[in-house]
């Protein structure tokens, strides 16, 4: 009885910890953001770590794409996002440690919802720069590297402004009905 309600309470942590949650990034300015989106493990040693594999990491969301226009970035886990997303990713990168690390496209088991990796990973970072919409001419002072507050792995801050003033972006989530809903708003 004390395996089964072990094995119970396990699984139940497990959902409830998993990456199950979605991740939106509503961008609100005139600007493509550019950036880097990274989960990790929070609760021990950061490991599995994923992010898209695209050419250099990065991704890009339009100008003015949010979810008021319904064109936000909506990944609901890494597989199901091929299938449902506007800016579907068709392979993720997998790192198991810091020094190896594997390729594994959408539709792979290891990163099904119910696989390791995404029960024990979180969004939980990005790296970013904005550009002019429509260039690669990037907006000078736009430019940060955020995480959630509580992510061990990245110590970045949860909210950033311009130095001017002109244009902010933050990152949280936000839990509801046993999900995670991590939110990066680009202003």
């Amino acid at each position: 009885m004390k395996k089964l309600l072990t094995v119970l309470g396990l699984a139940a942590f497990s959902l409830g910890y998993s990456q199950g949650g979605t991740l939106i990034v509503n961008n609100y300015t005139p600007y493509d953001y550019y950036g880097a989106l990274i989960a990790n493990n929070f609760a021990g040693g950061c490991y599995p770590q994923v992010s898209p594999k695209t050419p250099n990491g990065m991704i890009t969301v339009p100008a003015n794409a949010n979810m008021s226009t319904g064109t936000e970035l909506r990944f609901d886990n890494y597989r199901d996002q091929y299938t449902s997303s506007l800016y579907p990713i068709y392979e993720w990168h997998v790192n198991v440690s810091a020094t190896n690390g594997q390729p594994r496209l959408w539709n792979h088991p290891a990163v099904g919802p119910a696989s390791p990796v995404g029960l024990n990973t979180r969004w939980g970072s990005t790296k970013f720069q904005m550009f002019f919409a429509g260039t690669m001419n990037n907006v000078p002072e736009y430019h940060a590297n955020l995480s959630v507050a509580g992510n061990p792995c990245n110590g970045a801050s949860d909210f950033f402004t311009t130095p001017s003033g002109g244009n902010s972006a933050e990152m949280f989530v936000i839990s509801s009905g046993g999900i995670n809903y991590t939110y990066i708003n680009l202003y």
